[in-house]
């Protein structure tokens, strides 16, 4: 039986990461007090019908969640192997979700919406440094997010705690203002001045095989992939739980999206924490 804990930041997605469990055959309950914890696993522990079991449990719960590492000790007591599986998310997307929904923080009842987060974090470090998967859902799609759980729990692939998203932009729309790591490509041929080019984007295959038909886009290519070989643990290893890699060219259409489709196909054969958007590509349906 697997017996996971699924907790972190309100507002992160725990609700919706509790549904995809669902989907994929967990008995799942939320807003546990985390004394009953161990009451649920003595209770499923010998049941035919339920292999896998998720309960989400929070800051809700008010002064009984001080009782998790409690309740988790039983656990351990009682011989039961757990995962811990803690959703976060930044500051900022954290209180645009909460105006957006118009609900308050469970923190903030009498103050800030800003209050109740910091309060939260506070509350809830010691459990995230203990957790065995940690998402941070501030810049993933609701089916990525569902991909990522997907990838952990159904694949089981290995899951370091990092993930790596690639963007593509045109710089004359601005760098994305979330990027970890910029890199230029407006060096590489520009496939905009060949009139049968000039209306198709870096998805379609004859811009694709014209820009990387050059051994300055293969080069770049590879350095750029020697490198993240270097940074990605370095990254891991100081906690990082998401990178973003952003790839730009003048308008974001040809080179800079042919270069973070050539890098996604490369890392993926990898990893399979790496998604792909093309924020300025109108094929992509973002502008």
């Amino acid at each position: 039986m697997r017996f996971l804990i699924v907790t972190g930041m309100s507002g992160a997605g725990k609700t919706t990461v509790l549904k995809f469990l669902e989907d994929i055959n967990y008995f799942c309950a939320d807003n546990i007090p985390p004394m009953l914890i161990v009451k649920f696993a003595e209770l499923f522990n010998h049941s035919n019908e339920i292999e896998n079991i998720a309960l989400g449990v929070d800051i809700r719960g008010g002064r009984l969640f001080n009782d998790l590492f409690k309740g988790l000790k039983q656990l351990t007591d009682k011989g039961f192997d757990y995962d811990i599986l803690f959703l976060d998310a930044e500051d900022s997307v954290l209180i645009k979700r909460f105006k957006e929904t118009r609900r308050n923080h469970p923190l903030s009842k009498n103050g800030s919406i800003e209050d109740g987060i910091k309060k939260e974090r506070e509350l809830l470090k010691e459990v995230r440094r203990k957790a065995d998967y940690i998402i941070d859902t501030s810049n993933i799609l609701t089916k990525e997010l569902k991909e990522q759980i997907n990838n952990i729990f159904v694949l089981e692939t290995d899951f370091d705690g990092l993930i790596i998203t690639i963007y593509s932009f045109g710089f004359k729309y601005g760098i994305p203002p979330d990027s970890d790591l910029v890199f230029d490509v407006r060096f590489l041929p520009n496939p905009y001045y060949i009139p049968a080019l000039k209306s198709l984007t870096g998805n379609d295959k004859a811009v694709y095989d014209y820009v990387m038909g050059f051994d300055e886009s293969k080069i770049f290519l590879e350095k750029l992939l020697d490198m993240l070989d270097f940074l990605i643990p370095q990254y891991i290893k100081e906690g990082k739980t998401r990178l973003i890699i952003s790839i730009g060219c003048t308008g974001g259409k040809h080179r800079s999206v042919t270069i973070a489709n050539a890098l996604y196909n490369k890392m993926t054969e990898k990893r399979k924490s790496v998604m792909l958007k093309h924020i300025d590509c109108k094929s992509d349906g973002r502008r």
